[in-house]
């Protein structure tokens, strides 16, 4: 072939060559606009559908339902404040609908829940020292270099909704302590309670801000101060006794002040003379209840603010459109008409130069907006972890009593549902000064573990759980009277005196009945120490009428006992010791 030939040779096969390069060029492109259509055509059919029509959407990118936690001290606030966010229909730029979905969490799970990867994006616990809480435990998750800052959890937060923590009293009983003429606080509390031993008030354990902010306000008037105190202030002996002799006279802790206020809604007076809560809970029960009014006192020695934080978690999984949503939830938080709902709901107003004038803050509601004169300064996250740690020292100790029942109806899952649960309590339980004795039975009262300090039993009580077997028939009723009755003879009023009953609830053989075992537990708690049962229920056969008399007698409580369900139930118990 001569040259030239060769050259137009090779000139046809480049020209063939780039006229397929052109042809998958032009196809990529044809192909990739064909997507774009579809993209945007399914953006645009799904914008005009909600959410709830689309479930498909909930976990794609463009998904912008924000799922929000909160606590349970401002439920019926945050349902309205949801609803009128929703009523609005706003949309995301891409044409999503923006909703706010909502579920109720404890401060303690809410924190759990969100280290372990949350179903939610965003939270409001009811203090941000549980954002601080939060964030600092993140941060120790995470494996950083030395030096390294690690990244927060916390993205932005805003404040929407503000309640000082007071002391909830009768009006009568509040009289009594120097109200409306004087200034009362915790020694008023302490000197009364010391003084009259039928005087019952509470407040919540530290895993409720209210708990949390009380103790706090404690060690500040242990500490003589209202500003700055130190790790050294919160462990000075000084200061340990002085919350120890307050802490002394506390009735009982309890789950936090939605359990507390359920039952004085039910109980009114016999439940307690006085409580620690926060002032929107008293606004709200004299607005139900203004026949029977609570007063708010403000601790003379100063207090502290719930402050109820809306915060977004910088999980990773947080798509731009819920970001929006977000966006658009804060703003609509600090709006004017949602500010005038947090006012109209009992709180204060997180803009504090909205006007108290004519709202339910008034002392009509049992409150005074001029109060409280003396505000605390919340301590470093450093200061709030001693006095948390401490406070199960100063707090008032318990006499407990596991009642477990190893009857043959417990065989199998029941009765390592149980071990479980008790293995668990027993961890959990910080310290070694709680005393701790277990009753088991099944045909008869088989096997007493004698109260006594965990330090010195605790190992004995592990080997005696890790043994149980199940056989026989139920003697429950017997089993609870056997640990009620050592608790009487204990006759220790310095402490909480509870006991936790483990069963499926089907007693068959008793010597005690069980009107002999209501009537002998509330002339017992009237006559002798206060005892408090809670009933754990194994199994959907558990017989609850029997579970439900013998703890509500006592003023406690019956719960469904399962593996999911263990840890709940310790937070619940624990609150209580």
């Amino acid at each position: 072939m001569s040259k030239a030939k060769r050259n137009q040779a090779n000139q046809q096969a480049a020209r063939k060559q780039a006229l397929r390069t052109e042809g998958v060029i032009a196809l990529a492109l044809i192909v990739f606009v064909f997507v774009c259509l579809c993209g945007f055509a399914g953006s645009w059919l799904l914008s005009g559908r909600e959410v709830a029509d689309t479930p498909a959407v909930q976990n794609d990118l463009s998904n912008a339902t924000l799922t929000l936690a909160y606590t349970s001290d401002k439920a019926e606030l945050m349902h309205t404040l949801a609803d009128r966010f929703n009523a609005q229909k706003l949309r995301t730029a891409d044409r999503q609908p923006m909703q706010v979905q909502l579920v109720e969490l404890t401060p303690d799970a809410m924190i759990e829940e969100a280290l372990a990867g949350p179903t939610f994006q965003a939270i409001s616990p009811d203090s941000s020292l549980w954002l601080d809480q939060l964030d600092r435990r993140w941060g120790e998750l995470q494996q950083v270099g030395e030096g390294a800052i690690a990244p927060s959890l916390i993205g932005e937060s805003v404040r929407f909704a503000v309640s000082p923590v007071v002391i909830a009293a009768w009006e009568d009983v509040a009289r009594s302590l120097g109200w409306p003429d004087q200034s009362a606080g915790w020694q008023e509390i302490q000197q009364r309670a010391t003084e009259d031993p039928g005087f019952r008030w509470s407040h919540p354990s530290t895993n409720v801000a209210s708990g949390l902010l009380a103790t706090l306000a404690e060690f500040y008037a242990g500490a003589g101060k209202t500003r700055g105190l130190t790790e050294q202030d919160a462990t000075a002996q000084s200061t340990l006794d002085y919350v120890a002799a307050i802490e002394r006279t506390v009735k009982f802790y309890g789950e936090g002040e939605a359990a507390i206020m359920e039952r004085i809604s039910q109980e009114g007076r016999s439940f307690l003379d006085a409580f620690v809560a926060q002032e929107h809970l008293v606004v709200n029960h004299n607005r139900r209840s203004p026949s029977q009014r609570l007063v708010a006192i403000y601790p003379s020695e100063g207090t502290l603010w719930a402050d109820h934080p809306l915060a977004l978690l910088e999980t990773g999984a947080v798509t731009d459109n819920q970001r929006q949503t977000w966006r658009a939830l804060r703003d609509f938080m600090q709006s004017p008409e949602a500010q005038g709902i947090v006012l109209a709901s009992g709180f204060r107003p997180a803009d504090l130069s909205v006007s108290l004038t004519d709202s339910p803050i008034a002392a009509s509601n049992g409150v005074d907006p001029s109060q409280p004169q003396t505000t605390l300064q919340v301590p470093g996250p450093a200061v709030v972890d001693v006095v948390q740690n401490v406070w199960q020292y100063t707090k008032r100790k318990a006499n407990i009593y596991l009642v477990v029942d190893t009857s043959g109806s417990m065989e199998g899952e029941k009765l390592a549902a149980a071990q479980a649960a008790l293995r668990e309590f027993l961890d959990q339980i910080q310290g070694d000064q709680e005393q701790v004795g277990l009753v088991e039975f099944s045909s008869t009262v088989n096997n007493i573990v004698a109260l006594d300090e965990l330090g010195n039993n605790r190992a004995y009580l592990e080997q005696t759980v890790d043994l149980l077997q199940a056989y026989g028939n139920t003697a429950l009723l017997d089993g609870v009277r056997t640990a009620y009755v050592r608790l009487q003879q204990e006759n220790d009023p310095e402490r909480i005196n509870a006991i936790v009953v483990m069963t499926d609830g089907r007693e068959n053989n008793s010597t005690t009945t069980l009107g002999e075992l209501r009537r002998g537990i509330q002339s017992g708690n009237r006559e002798g120490v206060p005892v408090v049962i809670f009933a754990i229920a194994f199994g959907d056969d558990a017989d609850y009428e029997v579970l439900r008399t013998i703890a509500e007698s006592s003023g406690g409580q019956v719960r469904q006992g399962d593996l999911n369900t263990i840890r709940q139930l310790y937070r619940l118990l624990s609150s209580y010791f």
